[in-house]
Parts: C-alpha cells; structure tokens; sequence
C-alpha cells in the first residue's frame, strides 16, 4: 500500500515538472531592426549562439556573427534585398554546415551545397560543420611524400607535398588559376579527390575551369564550390569553410585531398564589408583586426594526418592577388607568413610568353626536397642556382658588353633550359618523362639546337623515355635514386631522340599550344 502511495505521489511530482518545463518546440523568434547590403540587425533571439543559422523570410538563411548594443548581427547567406525592418527572424538550433561524401564528386554548389549544375539534388546521408578546430600538433604527421602538379617548373625546382599550404601569387591575369587547375589535372591516376573553391569570380571564369576539367576527364573525382561576385558576401565569406569541410571528409577517410581556394583576395574584401557593416572597428587598409586570423585558421586545417588516425591529407593552393607586382602588401604578407611557400607568378615573364610564367627567383617551398622523389634531386639539385645566375647575366648583357665565349655559353644553355620550362596548360608531364627532359637540357645536349626546336626535341624526348624504360620510369616513381647507369642511359635515350633533328629545319606544327 505504501509502495503505491509513493508511486501515485512521484507521479503527480513529475507530471508538474513536465508541465512546467518550457516547450522547446516553439520556436524563438525575433524581429529585424535594421537591413544593410548583406547583414541585418536582430534584437530578440537572447539564446541564439555564434555562427548559429537562423531563417528569415522567403527562406533566405543567415548566420549569427556578433553582439552589441543594437542586438545580434546577422550575415546573410542569400538575396535581403526583399527584406525590411519588421520581418521576423527564428532560429533552427544548429550551425552553418554543408553535405559531405561521395555524393558530391562531380557536382557544382554553392558555399551551402544546394546544386547549381543540372544533376538535381545532392544525396548526401551526412553533414558537416563549416567551422571546425584544425587538427592537433600531435595529430599531425610530416610532410613527405610529394603532390605533383605535372608541371615541370614547380615539380623539379618548387616542391609540394601533401599536407602542405603552398601559396600562388601573382598580379591579374598571369595564370595563377591555370597553374591550380593543371594541378588538379595531374592527379588522374594518383587518387587524389580535388576540391576547387572559387570565390568572388566571375560565372564565365567559373563555367570556364568546369568545362576544362570535364574535357581532361577530371571532374568525377572533383567537387566545385562556388560564391560568384555578384553573390551575398556572406556566401563569398563561408565559401572556403564550406569547401574545407567536404575536403575534411574525405580526409577522415583516409584519402588523400587537393583544395584549391580562388581567391582569398576576394575573401578577404567580402570579410571587410561584413565587419564593417557590422560596426567592427577598422584597422589597416580599413581591414578588421582578425583578418589574419580569418585566413589562419582556414589554412591550418590542411595537414597530414598520423597513420593510425587514418593518414589522410589536405593539402591546400591558396590564390592571392597583387596589384603592380607588390607582395609587401597587407593580405599577400598575411598569407606569406601563414603559408609553407609560395609560387610567385610574373606579369614580366607573362608578356614574354614563358609560360607557366613562375618566377623561380622569388618562389619558394619551405617543406622542399623533404617532399620530393629522390630522382628529382640529383637532376635539379643546381637548376635553381643555375637559373638564377642565368637571368643575371641576361640582364647584365644587355648592356651590350662584350661577353666571353664562357659567358656567351652559359646564355645560350640559360635560354634553353627556359624554353624547356615552358608548358601549355593541360599538357601535364609525368615524373619520368620530366626527369628526362631536364637532365637533357642541363647536361648540354638542347645546346646546339635552335631554340625553336626546343619544343620538338622535348616531344622527341618524351616518347623516347615512354617506349625506352619503362623499367626506370617505375623505380623513379617508387622513389628510387637516380644512379649514374641511369643517368648515362638517360642521356644516351635523349642523344638518339635528338640526332635527327639536328641540322634540320623545325616541323610546322612543332610550335606551343595556345595557353
């Protein structure tokens, strides 16, 4: 009897505290005080959280970015334009995040991953935050083993490995996307999955790397988010996360990934608007005092992950832009010091039609032979040096000095290995067949060719070290050092390509492709 007594008095007891508990499902909702181009001020709303997503009228979505005197700042992901003060505002309860998986390989979205290709909706099962905490110092492993972009410029003298933050740099209009996208290219037969996040461009610019990529047959394994310029600069600001967050899925899975951001100039412009629509006080270049941060902890996601957390990597292009060739500037100096190295690309070497045109001088990988197959070393371990010299003495003989037949040789050779740095976009080179090539030109063997021949003797090259060695392309691929029988083969292969077009007059369909 006592027994039942309790029960009916415990009953009765949580009965009223259910009764008087608050009724989570409705929704808390507050009231838009003020619109301005991309941000509304909220008042209402007091338990929304940071980076919360809320809804506004005509799902229009927005993220909670700050709290002052006037009420919570909203970003907008999407057109306010049809927004007044007076619409309401409720909250969902959870944070900005996009699909992740297999499901979007192949696709085209936006920094929310709604589709803007014609395959219909994306069917992804999971979700992902767009912010997340990069990886720990000790959940990291180094850095070793080589990214390759094809591109015989950045592979045999500016190194990438996987897990590395190689920044590309360079005024408008000089190739910087070209260099990012022939490295996506390249890695059609690695496993490489590749994420190309562009920002701030222009549709035709964008439409213009997708068809690209589907006509290298790279697309399957690659994702594409896009915030045009003519989209919210909330969409432009989220847009890197977003992409980094499908890359980390793919990471977690123990996959190695290529992100490319295009541009982070833009990025960094969007960020400025908002925070200063958000009264965010300005500081340098009216820029926020966090700018830097903004970008530090984007690109300290990019890692390599230690074995038994699945060995996973993210490596990340990051795309910055000068104006007049000026690096020293605000953001390019940011990013400089965020990043692991940085591929400089001239306006100078541009209109002179090298191309890639990367100025080797001034690039840099600060991971470098660490990350690159042994092979690599004993046939580049001078190029730079040598290069560099060269281009002193092309400017000093200007002049019109005479030169000595020493000089005169070393100009000659200088020109030659330039030409043979010279590549048309989307004609990727294999490790070996780039070996190859290099070892030709520094060892003296394009020295009395015609430096219009160059492109030939180098195709000449190139088929001979497919047909020839087979066995050699493999072991360098492995990582094998390149020995001094291989060498002497390697040069005897490229003496027998190059005897015929020796004193003969160049093919007319020997010139560069258009770029």
């Amino acid at each position: 009897m006592l027994e039942k007594t309790l029960a009916e008095t415990f009953g009765a007891v949580d009965a009223a505290m259910e009764e008087s508990r608050p009724d989570l499902s409705i929704d808390e909702v507050g009231t838009v005080t003020q619109v301005s181009a991309g941000v509304v001020h909220v008042r209402g709303l007091a338990g929304a959280g940071s980076e919360e997503l809320v809804r506004l009228p005509g799902d229009l979505m927005g993220m909670v970015a700050g709290l002052d005197e006037h009420g919570l700042g909203i970003i907008l992901l999407g057109d306010g334009t049809a927004l007044s003060a007076g619409a309401s505002v409720a909250r969902t309860g959870r944070v900005v995040d996009v699909p992740v998986g297999d499901a979007l390989l192949g696709r085209i979205v936006d920094a929310l991953g709604r589709p803007l290709d014609d395959k219909g909706p994306v069917r992804a099962t999971k979700r992902m935050p767009v912010e997340r905490d990069a990886p720990a110092i000790l959940d990291r492993a180094p850095v070793e083993v080589p990214l390759q972009t094809g591109i015989k410029a950045i592979d045999a003298i500016i190194p990438i490995g996987r897990g590395q933050r190689e920044l590309i740099v360079g005024d408008r209009q000089t190739g910087k996307t070209a260099i990012a996208v022939d490295s996506i290219v390249n890695q059609h037969d690695t496993g490489v999955v590749s994420v190309y996040c562009a920002i701030g461009q222009r549709g035709t610019a964008v439409a213009r790397v997708a068809a690209g990529l589907r006509e290298q047959g790279a697309m399957d394994r690659c994702v594409i988010v896009v915030a045009e310029g003519d989209d919210a600069p909330g969409l432009q600001y989220v847009a890197p996360y977003a992409a980094t967050a499908i890359a980390e899925h793919f990471v977690a899975e123990g996959r190695d990934v290529l992100i490319v951001y295009d541009d982070l100039t833009r990025h960094a412009r969007a960020y400025r608007e908002l925070s200063l629509l958000l009264r965010r006080p300005p500081g340098r270049e009216a820029y926020p005092g966090d700018i830097f941060y903004i970008h530090s902890r984007l690109l300290e996601r990019a890692t390599h992950l230690r074995p038994e957390l699945g060995g996973g990597s993210l490596t990340a292009l990051p795309i910055i832009e000068t104006q007049a060739q000026n690096i020293s500037a605000f953001i390019p100096t940011n990013l400089i010091s965020i990043t692991d190295g940085q591929i400089y690309v001239s306006p100078d070497l541009f209109q002179k039609g090298v191309l890639p045109a990367v100025d080797i001088g001034r690039s840099v990988s600060r991971v470098g032979g660490k990350a690159q197959l042994s092979a690599y070393r004993s046939v580049a371990g001078t190029l730079r040096l040598s290069y560099a010299q060269f281009e002193e003495l092309e400017s000093f003989a200007r002049f019109g000095t005479r030169l000595d037949p020493d000089t005169r040789k070393k100009l000659e050779r200088g020109r030659r290995v330039r030409e043979a740095l010279k590549q048309p976009q989307y004609e990727t080179i294999p490790v070996a067949e780039q070996i190859a090539i290099l070892l030709a030109v520094t060892d003296g063997l394009f020295d009395d060719l015609p430096l219009e021949r160059a492109r030939e003797a180098e195709q000449a090259i190139r088929a001979a070290m497919r047909e020839s060695h087979p066995d050699l392309a493999a072991r360098i691929i492995k990582g094998e050092k390149l020995h001094d029988d291989d060498r002497t083969a390697l040069l005897e292969m490229a003496e027998r390509a190059l005897s015929p077009l020796r004193g003969g007059t160049p093919n007319a369909d020997s010139g560069d492709a258009d770029d």
